[in-house]
């Protein structure tokens, strides 16, 4: 008794006119296509659009450790270490407490250890500690009282850099058995 209506698919014939001895049309066999990201099957990343960093405002003080995979964007006070994908920290913004993200851009204080991938102190930047990093820019007129070590794996945690590590006896000496 009922069928369905063409009337409110995309490239329906409902504002087209009927001729009178036209042959009917059938629906075409495939479905309509899906966006980009949506068919069975897609990873993950393919439907989670970009998210935007989360701020942390100027009027905000936090005490307590900070992580997420995300980005954040600090511009306040900060009493504790934060992990993140990209951290920004921002001119008037203090930070105690070690940082570690992929990638660092400091433009106010960090008064701890920062580790990361890329690290990028600005003019405004004040860091009072030691930067450990996979590639550094320090630019113009920046302030840093600490010391400067390049790693291969600066998120990993180990002290030394991946050259000076120490190489493992080549073999055991062997014990008498009885």
């Amino acid at each position: 008794m009922f069928s369905k209506s063409k009337l409110n698919q995309p490239g329906g014939d409902a504002d087209k006119p009927k001729q009178p001895g036209a042959p009917a049309q059938t629906a075409p066999a495939t479905p309509p296509s899906k966006p980009a990201g949506l068919e069975l099957g897609a990873g993950p990343s393919a439907m989670k659009p970009k998210v935007a960093p989360s701020t942390l405002s100027s009027d905000l003080m936090i005490k307590g450790d900070i992580r997420t995979t995300g980005d954040i964007q600090v511009e306040g006070e900060i009493e504790g270490n934060i992990q993140a994908h990209l951290l920004t920290v921002g001119e008037g913004a203090v930070v105690r407490g070690e940082v570690v993200a992929d990638d660092i851009v400091v433009n106010g204080r960090v008064i701890g250890r920062v580790r990361g991938l890329k690290v990028r102190l600005t003019s405004t930047a004040r860091v009072e500690g030691d930067i450990i990093h996979k590639t550094i820019a320090i630019e113009s007129g920046a302030h840093f009282e600490g010391a400067v070590q390049r790693q291969d794996d600066p998120l990993g945690g180990g002290k030394g850099s991946g050259a000076a590590k120490a190489a493992a006896p080549a073999s055991k000496p062997e014990t008498p058995q009885s």
